[in-house]
């Protein structure tokens, strides 16, 4: 555990001690992931690779997020996952998006790109988030590790 604090905040007794070490801990246990997704309907040959791996790192228990940016919130538009088929005759990419959900990963979408591709967040699937540069910022310095497609 790692032990957050300020300059001013020096305690007076052990209890003091404990009970704000409790309070302050961050538990450096649970692994992090953010995935970064910039491409979407225009480019389907890179549009499920971050579902698969998102899905095989909530399998095993890391926290996952998948961030969609610049193009990537195409993909979230209702209706669209169901049309795009990676390879013709396979499964369509809300397969592979429903597989990630069910395993908890969490879908934010960035607002500006939402604009940039004339998009509102009522025109997306259910579930996503919309959030905007410091909460990705700070998602990011809390992640284990950023994986950009």
């Amino acid at each position: 555990m790692t032990r957050v604090t300020g300059a001013t905040d020096a305690p007076r007794d052990g209890r003091e001690v404990q009970r704000r070490e409790r309070e302050t801990a961050v538990d450096d246990t649970v692994k992090r992931i953010l995935y970064v997704q910039t491409s979407g309907m225009e480019a389907p040959e890179r549009s499920a690779t971050v579902f698969f791996l998102a899905t095989a790192a909530a399998a095993i228990d890391i926290e996952v997020g998948i961030y969609f940016t610049q193009h990537g919130p195409t993909l979230l538009q209702r209706g669209a996952p169901e049309a795009l088929h990676i390879k013709h005759g396979g499964a369509p990419l809300s397969h592979f998006m429903d597989q990630a959900r069910d395993l908890g990963v969490r879908f934010y979408v960035c607002q500006p790109s939402l604009d940039l591709n004339e998009l509102k967040l009522a025109d997306l699937i259910e579930g996503v988030e919309m959030i905007g540069g410091a909460a990705f910022n700070n998602m990011a310095l809390e992640a284990d590790r950023v994986i950009c497609f």
